[in-house]
């Protein structure tokens, strides 16, 4: 009877746990139930930061509003809701990238909700 060599299925799992944990340091990148750890740890933050980094862009997104309206001499919130009044529907992001690359234009939209 030939000899048979088994666990390879176990030792792939292996191998891409320490794919992930590659650059982890002390137990967490070659004990495999602290990497099993690390790596669940690592993939729930990963997914809860990829919706943080939405809401951190929109703060972002509002500080440039901010910075731009209140030269123009007129608060953020107000400005905002002057545009919601007047029926402009242009969001945040649009507003900030106009406010940061087209100043005199951004100056035209407050002059209008004005």
């Amino acid at each position: 009877m030939p000899r048979v060599k088994r666990g390879t299925t176990a030792n792939k799992r292996r191998q891409n746990l320490r794919k992930h944990t590659k650059g982890y340091r002390s137990g967490r990148n070659s004990k495999i139930s602290r990497m099993r750890e690390a790596t669940l740890h690592a993939f729930s933050y990963m997914f809860a930061h990829r919706r943080k980094k939405k809401g951190d862009f929109r703060t972002l997104w509002n500080v440039q509003i901010n910075a731009a309206s209140r030269e123009n001499g007129v608060p953020y919130s107000a400005l905002i809701h002057k545009l919601n009044t007047s029926n402009i529907a242009i969001n945040r992001k649009m507003l900030a990238h106009i406010a940061k690359e087209h100043p005199t234009v951004f100056s035209k939209i407050v002059a209008t909700t004005r």
